[in-house]
């Protein structure tokens, strides 16, 4: 039995990573503690590929009934290449110490200057490291914890309602990006000649430059360029019918 299990073993750890030498652009998430857990399951909601990373024997074991787990301290160079680095699209490091994520967020930028980076941070003092280590978004559980709280007292039907479209329980309307690729159609066209709201039903909440302006509630004649990042909101078939008519991504 003993044999048995340990040949079973050795073949799981050979076919997690044969399938992590396939993957591209997918995300690493470093660290499967409560965070880490609620983030892969929404990711995995989203149809996104990830690896999840975490030193504990027994978190591995977890995340392996749901996802693609590797064992292995995620500061440590060798196993981040083993994840895959290189070929990542993004990586969240939710460990629970600010050093550990700072030392995370310098080797991967390191390995890859093109990764999203996203670091969990615990402090407002952390944040400003996590930046100048490379991160391109720090996320401080704390901090947006008690905002959502006040919210929920100060503006509870506004907080509600946003809720309740990130998880699109709301007339099955989601929340939708898509960026204008170089060949779409979308490009030169104003907000009025798109005519979203008329035939697709959407609305164009707002878009943001590819230097990283962001437009809120485009008027009628704003113009769309190249790179540019839409933001709308509708039913998910419209905003696919949207996306395809304009070849966006």
């Amino acid at each position: 039995m003993m044999a048995e299990g340990e040949v079973d073993r050795a073949l799981g750890i050979y076919r997690s990573s044969r399938a992590i030498e396939r993957l591209e652009n997918h995300v690493i998430v470093c660290g499967y503690g409560r965070l880490g857990r609620v983030l892969a399951g929404e990711l995995k909601a989203e149809h996104c590929r990830l690896v999840v990373i975490d030193s504990d024997g027994e978190r591995v074991t977890l995340a392996a009934g749901e996802h693609l787990a590797y064992t292995g301290d995620a500061t440590e160079e060798e196993v981040l290449q083993a994840c895959g680095i290189e070929r990542a699209q993004s990586l969240v490091t939710a460990l629970p110490t600010d050093a550990a994520n700072v030392f995370i967020t310098l080797t991967s930028r390191n390995l890859n200057p093109k990764l999203q980076i996203i670091a969990r941070g615990e402090s407002t003092s952390s944040q400003k490291k996590l930046m100048q280590a490379g991160a391109d978004r720090v996320v401080l559980p704390a901090i947006t914890g008690a905002q959502r709280m006040a919210a929920m007292i100060t503006r509870p039907s506004a907080l509600e309602f946003v809720e309740l479209v990130a998880g699109r329980a709301v007339m099955d309307v989601e929340i939708d990006e898509m960026t204008v690729s170089p060949q779409s159609p979308l490009i030169g066209r104003t907000v009025a000649q798109t005519e979203a709201r008329r035939r697709h039903g959407l609305l164009i909440v707002a878009v943001r430059r590819e230097h990283g302006g962001l437009v809120f509630n485009p008027d009628a004649e704003f113009a769309f360029a190249a790179a540019d990042t839409v933001i709308v909101m509708g039913k998910p078939p419209l905003i696919a019918k949207f996306r395809e008519e304009y070849a966006a991504k």
